[in-house]
C-alpha cells in the first residue's frame, strides 16, 4: 500500500482535533477585559496541546518521508496513535475549564503520556519493517529518536505529583516542548525530525 492515503487521513484526523480544541474557547459575552481573563486558563491550556499536536505532526511528516510502503502493522500502529492523540482536546478542555486543577491536570498528562508511547510503537512497527527492506538503503532507514524519551517520564511524573506540588506538576506537563524544541541533526536521517515527542 502507498502511503499517501495514511498521510492524507492523518492530516485529516490532526485537523479535526486542532479545530475541536479551538471551538472550546467559548467567546465571553460581556465586552470587558475582565470577561476576556476568564477564558486565560483555556487559551493557555489550548496553546499547550496545540504546541504538542504540531510535535506530532511534523515528526509524523518527516518519519514517513523515509517510508516507501505501509504495510498492515504501520496502518494499525498509525490508528493506535490517532486514537490516543485525538483524547487530547477532552483533557485539554477539562484541565481549562477547571484552572489547571491537581485532578485534570493529572488527566492531561496521561493524555499526552499514551500518544508519547503509541508514537514509539508507531516507530519501533517502521524501523523493524523498513529495515527488513533490502532496497532500502541505510540513509533511508529510518532511526528511532532518542531525545524524546524524558518527555515521556515528565508526563508520567505530572500524573503522580501530590496536589501541594501544582507548579512541580505543571512544569512537569509543560516542560517537554520547552525543554527540547529542536530539531534533530543526524546526517544518516534526512529530513531532520523535530524532537519532542518520545521516540
Amino acid at each position: 500500500m502507498e502511503k499517501e492515503r495514511l498521510l492524507a487521513f492523518t492530516d485529516g484526523v490532526i485537523a479535526v482535533i486542532i479545530t475541536i480544541m479551538v471551538l472550546e474557547m467559548k467567546v465571553p459575552q460581556d465586552a470587558t477585559l475582565g470577561a476576556l481573563g476568564s477564558v486565560i486558563p483555556v487559551f493557555l491550556s489550548y496553546v499547550l496541546s496545540f504546541v504538542y499536536v504540531a510535535i506530532y505532526w511534523n515528526n509524523h511528516h518527516h518519519f514517513f518521508h523515509l517510508v516507501r510502503h505501509v504495510s498492515g502493522g504501520m496502518l494499525w500502529a498509525n490508528i493506535n496513535l490517532l486514537f490516543w492523540v485525538s483524547l487530547v482536546p477532552f483533557a485539554t478542555g477539562w484541565m481549562g475549564q477547571n484552572h489547571f486543577a491537581p485532578v485534570p491536570t493529572a488527566l492531561y498528562g496521561v493524555a499526552l503520556l499514551m500518544p508519547a508511547l503509541a508514537w514509539h510503537g508507531l516507530q519501533t512497527v517502521i524501523i523493524r519493517t523498513q529495515g527488513q527492506r533490502r532496497d532500502a538503503g541505510a540513509s533511508h532507514r529510518p532511526r528511532r529518536q532518542r531525545q524524546g524519551f524524558p518527555g515521556a517520564l515528565f508526563y508520567r511524573h505530572s500524573a503522580r505529583v501530590p496536589r501541594c506540588a501544582d507548579r512541580v506538576r505543571d512544569l512537569s506537563v509543560g516542560g517537554p516542548p520547552v525543554a527540547d524544541p529542536g530539531p534533530s541533526r543526524r546526517k544518516s536521517c534526512p529530513p531532520p525530525l523535530i524532537s519532542g515527542v518520545v521516540s
